[in-house]
């Protein structure tokens, strides 16, 4: 499902534009994932990502979105892709359920990219019939819990020592939103 392009100014006085993601995005997506897994971040990704493995998950990514089972939005600064969130529309007995994501490339955090994304892909959900959101979050990532919380997620469960980060076990925390 593509979203109503919009503008907004961040924290830092950047120009952020907000947008569903396209094909030429490619490049700017295979700079953020492996961006994303260079610095370590709270994601489950360890390993770099080949072009062609980008172009594989970009090409499936679209497909979803345009059959409507995916709500997208990527945030735009100066050219480059720095953002990209999803609700996943789940199926069958579910298909009132949307399982989020989202990640912003460092350096961009804090100045409230996140919050815009997730206003509108919370009312997008909305929208699109959806009753409950659900993520998971490392529980180390306080910045993202904080702002889930914000957004009014309830932590709902949690999986003790889920994550095996560089030999450190970390649980993984389920947080739900109810529409």
């Amino acid at each position: 499902m593509k979203i109503k392009s919009r503008t907004f100014t961040a924290k830092d006085g950047r120009k952020v534009i907000l947008r569903t993601v396209r094909w030429e995005d490619l490049d700017d997506l295979l700079d953020f994932i492996n961006s994303l897994v260079e610095e370590g971040a709270d994601i489950v990704r360890t390993e770099k990502v080949t072009r062609d493995e980008e172009a594989e998950w970009l090409g499936r990514f679209l497909a979803r979105i345009e059959k409507r089972e995916m709500i997208n939005c990527a945030a735009e600064v100066e050219g480059k892709v720095i953002a990209n969130s999803e609700i996943g529309k789940r199926e069958g007995l579910m298909s009132h359920v949307g399982d989020f994501g989202i990640a912003i490339k460092q350096g961009y955090r804090r100045i409230g990219i996140g919050t815009q994304v997730m206003q509108i892909l919370v009312e997008e959900s909305r929208k699109a019939g959806l009753k409950i959101l659900v993520l998971d979050v490392f529980d180390t990532n306080k910045t993202a819990k904080a702002l889930y919380s914000k957004m009014g997620f309830k932590e709902t469960g949690k999986i003790p020592k889920a994550i095996n980060k560089k030999g450190t076990y970390i649980d993984l925390v389920r947080m739900t939103l109810e529409l």
